[in-house]
């Protein structure tokens, strides 16, 4: 399974806010915003500094995606 921060991306496009806007907002740094752009791992201190700025809960910005089975991979 993996993260995926495909909600907190429509969340802000529904807020009209971009990732610069996020970063003000929730006092996380430059660092983390590219961690979250890239899907890696982020702590959850992040996660909730993003929450309280959004005024929303972490399953309105994260969600689980499960990995495709070891055979599909090696047919890509």
């Amino acid at each position: 399974m993996n993260i995926t921060y495909k909600k907190l991306w429509k969340l802000l496009i529904d807020k009209n806010m971009n990732k610069r806007d996020l970063k003000r907002v929730s006092g996380v740094s430059t660092t983390s915003i590219a961690k979250l752009s890239k899907g890696e791992n982020i702590t959850t201190d992040v996660l909730l500094k993003i929450c309280k700025a959004l005024n929303c809960g972490i399953y309105d910005i994260m969600d689980m995606e499960q990995n495709e089975p070891a055979d599909k991979q090696s047919d890509a």
